[in-house]
């Protein structure tokens, strides 16, 4: 499906702000640190013009290695190496169906907040912004930050024109000094005027004095007092050097007031781009309107490195300004609004696909745009609706689970008439007969008796279409008519990891026909046997010694073959309800193996001893006094 021109426009609004995010932020100036004594020609170096590119090119980028761009005609981003459908990401997803189960912003206090933002907006329009309606959108912008819904970004607009009036008034207050510096220089100007005048008029009465005393036939005169001349030169000195320090701290007042402008433009520049890239359209014109309404000499320029500007200006094709940013705001406003509407059209018509995809655009461009926040909750359901089968679908085919897609695919054309249901029944339709084909290959297998091949083709087919109800019922024939013998051998080796040896003792005669072709498993079978041979023999000794009362003996018998096989369950039950039966036997050879581990020698052979007492043919009694012995007497 092809987007309409005005969707485009809509969407490259939003793809320029993405743009602007990968280089303006990264490359807004900070604020220069004024100089202690600069030079008048050093002023406009201080500007945005070289701070800027100095960020452009020592910043990097602020979103990643390159900047992001979209394709409105395949819904593709393009970001940081990196391409996903915009309507397919799973973050897009998550919050995209956060706001269709969102109810409506439509209460009063909603209705309020716009109203109070309309309010700030009136006032600061281009016909009505005069001083009181200035001061009134000021006094509006806390009132906005009361509600929830705002965030405190009107907080965020008062605080940056608060800042700049601050600004402004510091630069009044050096305006002032400059003006006060002027009247004190002209002062020293006429001081250091009226000092020469004076050193001129000594100097002339000194020369028609020294004429008349020539004349007069040389009479006494009196030459002018080197005193009074050197004081002259002082004053004169003075005069000069405070004409220099005043001249100087004029031109250093100057320059401060430049880097003052120029930090709070860049500071109220930032916000404007912060608002723009947030998607929060109205506090842009917000701020653009405040920004214009204090910064009245016109100069309007975003203050950029050359990169962000050429970027800007091929994407937009317009200069990188307020201004700018004040338009697109304006046109994605319209853009969200002309998107909603077409949403609520299409959606009258049942074309739900179309419908989802026009809500699905306005929201990513518009997020906070009020006919984004006022669509009704159950005009949004629908489009969840839609959107949930559509994910559920492409769920079912990426699991193979076609009888659930082609009924999604069914109910999708149902609810939306401009489904395109081409493309997943395609999928589903040539899974299923591609499935089908390997299932007859291993029927014709299974009659030939071919195991390779029919273990290749059920194979192909389970990852083909894995919950085909054909290939479910013919595994259930192949398992129901499989070998008898096959089946011997499963059961075995399954029960041989289990180490459930018993079991393969009682079933030994199916075992033991069926294994017979498999030299290696016969040979573990074998071992088997012999094992529990051994313990059957030593339970069966047990069992005559119970008869004679001779629980010591039993439990021994017991005991000792146990120790080999310790996972045997009769065994261990025989053992069990054979120690009560023998206890002070069992707890004296307890004792005397604990002593003999503590080599205690003395007590452990009193102890064995004690036990041999108890049954004299006690293997366990023997082999301990026999130990025992051999440590006290090593020779014997």
């Amino acid at each position: 499906m092809k987007t309409s021109p005005l969707e485009k426009s809509g969407l490259i609004s939003w793809s320029i702000s993405l743009l602007l995010a990968s280089g303006v932020l990264a490359q807004v100036p900070d604020a220069p640190a004024p100089a202690p004594a600069p030079a008048p020609a050093a002023a406009p170096a201080a500007g945005g013009g070289a701070a800027a590119g100095g960020g452009a090119k020592n910043g990097g980028s602020f979103l990643g290695k390159d900047v992001p761009s979209f394709d409105p005609g395949t819904e593709i981003m393009t970001w940081d190496g990196k391409n996903w459908n915009v309507n397919n990401n799973r973050i897009f997803q998550a919050r995209f169906e956060k706001y269709l189960n969102a109810p409506e912003e439509t209460t009063l206090t909603d209705r309020a907040y716009q109203t109070v933002i309309n309010a700030i907006l009136n006032n600061l329009a281009s016909g009505n912004a005069t001083t009181q309606n200035i001061d009134n959108a000021f006094r509006l912008l806390t009132q906005g930050s009361r509600f929830d819904i705002d965030a405190h970004l009107c907080d965020s607009v008062a605080d940056a024109v608060y800042s700049a009036w601050r600004s402004q008034n510091a630069q009044n207050r050096l305006a002032s000094a400059n003006e006060s510096l002027e009247v004190e220089s002209k002062q020293q100007y006429w001081n250091a005027q009226h000092v020469s005048a004076g050193d001129n008029a000594r100097e002339a009465d000194s020369t028609q004095q020294s004429g008349r005393s020539t004349k007069g036939g040389g009479g006494n005169t009196k030459a002018p007092s080197q005193t009074t001349a050197y004081e002259d030169t002082m004053r004169m000195t003075e005069h000069t050097k405070r004409i220099a320090e005043i001249e100087a701290q004029i031109k250093a007042n100057q320059v401060k007031r430049e880097l003052n402008s120029i930090q709070s433009k860049v500071e109220f520049q930032a916000l404007i781009l912060q608002f723009f890239l947030q998607r929060r359209f109205q506090h842009v014109l917000i701020a653009s309107r405040f920004y214009r309404a204090v910064f009245n000499d016109g100069d309007t320029k975003l203050n950029v490195g050359k990169d962000t500007k050429d970027l800007f200006e091929k994407s937009s094709g317009m200069p990188p300004t307020v201004g700018t940013l004040d338009s697109m705001a304006n046109e994605a406003l319209r853009d969200v609004r002309e998107g909603v509407q077409a949403y609520q059209f299409l959606l009258s018509k049942q074309e739900l696909e179309s419908a989802t995809k026009r809500l699905g655009e306005a929201f990513i461009e518009g997020e906070f745009v009020p006919e984004i926040r006022t669509l009704p909750r159950e005009q949004k359901r629908q489009a969840l609706e839609f959107t949930h089968k559509t994910n559920q679908l492409i769920s079912a085919i990426d699991v193979k689970d076609y009888t659930l897609a082609e009924q999604l695919v069914n109910d999708l054309g149902k609810i939306a008439k401009d489904f395109d249901n081409s493309k997943p029944m395609g999928i589903i339709e040539t899974s299923k007969q591609i499935s089908d084909m390997h299932l007859a290959k291993a029927r014709n297998a299974a009659l030939k008796g071919d195991d390779a091949t029919l273990q290749t083709e059920l194979t192909a087919a389970t990852e083909l279409w894995p919950r085909n109800p054909a290939l479910a019922e013919l595994s259930k024939k192949i398992f129901t008519q499989g070998d008898v013998q096959q089946k011997a051998v499963i059961d075995f080796e399954q029960l041989l990891s289990q180490k459930n040896y018993r079991q393969i003792f009682d079933d030994r005669a199916r075992f033991i026909g069926a294994l017979a072709f498999y030299p290696d498993k016969a040979a573990k079978l074998k071992e088997v046997l012999d094992n529990v041979q051994t313990i059957e023999v030593a339970l069966m000794r047990a069992d005559e010694m119970v008869r004679q009362n001779n629980y010591p003996g039993a439990w021994e018998s017991v005991e000792k073959i146990a120790q080999q096989f310790p996972d045997d369950t009769k065994l261990s039950k025989t053992r069990a309800d054979l120690t009560p039966h023998a206890a002070d036997f069992v707890r004296t050879l307890q004792d005397a193996q604990d002593m003999e581990k503590r080599d205690q020698i003395g007590s452990s052979l009193a102890y064995y001893l004690k036990a041999r007492k108890m049954y004299p043919a006690s293997d366990f009694a023997g082999d301990g006094v026999n130990r025992l012995v051999k440590k006290i007497v090593p020779d014997s």
